[in-house]
Formats: C-alpha cells, structure tokens, sequence
C-alpha cells in the first residue's frame, strides 16, 4: 500500500519504518519551502510485536516526500496539542489524498472533532509507541505489538478492512474500545495523574529523570493511583461510563498501596513499558493533558485535592 506521514515527527516515522519494513511504500508530507529533509534516518528501535520483553534492533529508514496532488491509501497524522487543524490544511493545499488516520490526543467533543477534520476522510486511533529524536536527527524509539481503533461502524470509512490489513501486515494487532475518543480522554486523564504525581514537587524540566524516580518509588506510585482515582472522576463527569472501561481501569481498582507496589515491580520487570515512559522528552506536550483535565475538574468545580495539589505546584 502506499501510506503517508505527515511531517517527521517520532510517532508517525516509527509506524512508517514497520510499515517500510513491511514493504510498503511510505512517504512524507512537509510544509512548502521544509528544508534540510533527510534522505535517511538511523533508528535504534525497542520491538515488543514478537516477545513481550522487547527486541533491540537498528536499521535505516529511507525518507520520501509527498509531492503535491498524491494519492495514498492512508495519511497517518501525529501532531502536538492544538496543531492539527493548521496539520490538516497542509494537506488541502497541498491537494494531497487519502483516508486520514488520527493518531493525536484530543479533549475534544467529537462534534469538534469533526470541524477540524472537515470534509476528509478519517479515522481517530491511538499509537503504543514512543521515543525522541536526538540531535543527529537518530530516532530512539519503542514499539508495541498493538494500536487502540476506532471500530468499525463507528469510523464510516470504506477502507476499514485495508487499514486492516495494513496493520496485520507490520505484525501490529489492534484493540477496540468501546469508544475511541472517550478512551483517549481516560489515557489523558490517567497520564495526568502520572505526570502531576512524578512532578509533584515543582519542577518538571527533567522528564526522564522524573519517571525514572517515579518508577522506582512504591510510595509515589502509590500516590500516582490515588491521583489518577481522581482524574478519572473528571472523565465520568463528561458522562463517560467508565464500567466500559474496566480492563483499562482494574490496576486503579485495587488498594493504593497494593497497586504502588506491583507498579514498581512491573516497570522494574517490563523493558518496554518503563522505556517508553523515559524517552519522552517534550514538556509541553506531557504538559497539554495535565492542563485539560485540571481546567475541566476546576470548571465542573470537582473536589480533586491531590490532583490539584500537585499541577498546581507545576503550572502556577
């Protein structure tokens, strides 16, 4: 198939280099006028499709752009808080076709959604993927065996069955949940009281220091639980029922202390879970999540002292 990605960013190049490998063609949306375009990147990759430990790999990616009026089967998107819609027109003017697969953080109404999307075709999904780029332009980058999708007579998308295949091609399962936006919305609001905990003390400059000394703390852990206890109340107050959701959120059902414990276990245990929680680096986007559920708990006047307590400490 031939997939797009729009810009260079870690989330979509990591996707793009397994659907490479795959044999797939894959190519690049830049602005008008992006210089210094790579023709090549060098990718250190943590590959958790075959063994649940993760496999280290290295290889090369070969970059392509997009030319003006192409046609793809799908265009993966992966762009910062409040970037898509400018992402999107970038892809108008450029007249450049195909199913749109929106792989961004939204806490936005679905109605929203649709406004910024307009008259494309799309699909929203969430990536298990993570890293950074460094700055030789190398990306670090962590993969997991699955992706979370919308499913299918929720999407409205003729080629459901090709993004299918496409992803069963690079040994990458998928996960239906109940509702894909209200599933991004408890990944953000679970993610907050990570992040708020882990930056309790005020200062959020070093992230991968930060999730290191969170990891390896039960009490902290124990502490992020609570936390996320109480971010979640923010997504049932959206009118979410959150018991559609009860895999997703049995390890916060647990006692507190219990949970801090087998945490730390599991992130000292599982390479791939606490990599991914290291390597990302941008303090503005693992901010962005932390901002919309402490704006919406303060505007539905949610009692959330612990959550508040700690991004308080951060943002203020």
């Amino acid at each position: 198939m031939r997939v797009a990605i729009l810009g260079l960013g870690v989330i979509g190049t990591t996707y793009a280099y397994a659907f490479q490998k795959a044999g797939h063609e894959t190519f690049h949306i830049f602005r008008d006028g992006k210089k210094d375009i790579p023709a090549e990147i060098s990718v250190h990759l943590l590959d958790g499709r075959y063994n649940g430990k993760g496999e280290e790999k290295d290889g090369i990616y070969n970059v392509f752009p997009a030319k003006e009026d192409e046609e793809f089967d799908f265009i993966f998107v992966s762009v910062a808080s409040g970037k898509l819609e400018s992402a999107l027109d970038t892809v108008r003017k450029r007249n450049i076709k195909g199913t749109v697969v929106l792989f961004c953080n939204f806490w936005n109404e679905r109605t929203e959604v649709e406004r910024i999307v307009g008259d494309l075709d799309y699909i929203t999904a969430f990536p298990t993927a993570g890293g950074h780029m460094d700055s030789n332009g190398n990306l670090n980058c962590v993969l997991f065996d699955h992706i979370m999708l919308e499913a299918e007579e929720k999407a409205g998308i003729d080629n459901y069955p090709d993004l299918i295949s496409l992803l069963n091609s690079a040994d990458i399962k998928q996960e239906i949940p109940f509702d894909m936006l209200e599933w991004i919305w408890i990944h953000m609001a679970i993610n907050a009281g990570v992040t708020s905990t882990a930056g309790r003390n005020g200062v959020i400059d070093d992230p991968n220091k930060l999730a290191k000394d969170l990891m390896n703390d039960a009490k902290a852990l124990k502490q992020a639980v609570k936390t996320i206890r109480e971010t979640l109340k923010v997504v049932e107050a959206r009118g979410v029922d959150l018991s559609l959701y009860k895999n997703e959120l049995l390890p916060y059902k647990i006692p507190a202390g219990i949970a801090g414990i087998a945490m730390k276990k599991m992130f000292s245990s599982n390479e791939l879970t606490s990599r991914i929680m290291t390597l990302h680096s941008d303090v503005n986007d693992i901010l962005y999540g932390c901002k919309c559920v402490y704006d919406e708990g303060k505007k539905r006047e949610l009692e959330l002292p612990l959550f508040y307590r700690n991004i308080e400490s951060i943002i203020m």
